[in-house]
């Protein structure tokens, strides 16, 4: 009889531990876990994060793909782009993104970058030449300095240096699904299967999120 409850009592103390460690994510195909997870901006959506550099060749194909998805992605879907800084000349592209972001011109100069660094093999590096740049795209040229130099794109900069490191992220494009989930090229062994791979991470974190406000 002492056996027998102690045995209960044991199964009783581990099974709440048991099923805490069945219910952590674990890697499949095409993706990798993130280990810690990382805080999302919305709880109550399910965050979709691309590292991107402009200078990236595997991104300039990637992203007719994304946009593509873009149009089609599910409305509880929150997208976020994040420019990868590796070294000084993905910084300096990061920061012209940063900058298009603040003036509220992303979709009207994204494309048309890639576009220019990739084709028309302009490094578009110098404050000039971006300004340049934005003055093309109907930026007033003052407004793209004072936008350029400001404390918010410095702030996002700094941010910038640290985020691939909290994800795991050792190249680009790669995609983060809600904190938890890594998924890229290599992974997921073309960009279409990234696609295929993100949207069922999506549909497993909407689900996950269903059950936490039921």
């Amino acid at each position: 009889m002492i056996s027998k409850l102690f045995q209960v009592s044991l199964l009783l103390l581990i099974f709440p531990h048991m099923q805490q460690v069945q219910a952590e994510p674990v890697s499949g195909p095409g993706y990798e876990v993130i280990s810690p997870a990382q805080p999302t901006q919305d709880p109550g959506k399910v965050e979709v994060i691309e590292f991107f550099w402009y200078g990236c060749p595997h991104c300039y194909r990637f992203e007719p793909i994304l946009n593509e998805w873009r149009k089609t992605m599910p409305d509880n879907v929150q997208f976020i782009r994040q420019p990868a800084v590796f070294s000084a000349l993905w910084g300096k592209h990061a920061k012209a993104y940063f900058t298009a972001e603040a003036l509220g011109v992303v979709d009207a100069l994204h494309a048309d970058f890639f576009d220019a660094i990739q084709n028309k093999k302009q490094r578009l590096t110098s404050e000039d030449d971006l300004a340049a740049f934005f003055a093309a795209h109907g930026v007033d040229e003052a407004t793209f300095r004072s936008a350029y130099n400001s404390f918010l794109v410095d702030a996002k900069m700094r941010q910038a240096k640290t985020m691939a490191a909290r994800y795991g992220v050792t190249g680009v494009p790669a995609i983060i699904i809600n904190g938890k989930y890594k998924t890229n090229g290599p992974l997921a062994k073309s960009h279409a299967n990234m696609i295929k791979v993100m949207n069922q991470l999506i549909a497993r974190e909407s689900a996950e999120i269903g059950k936490s406000t039921e």
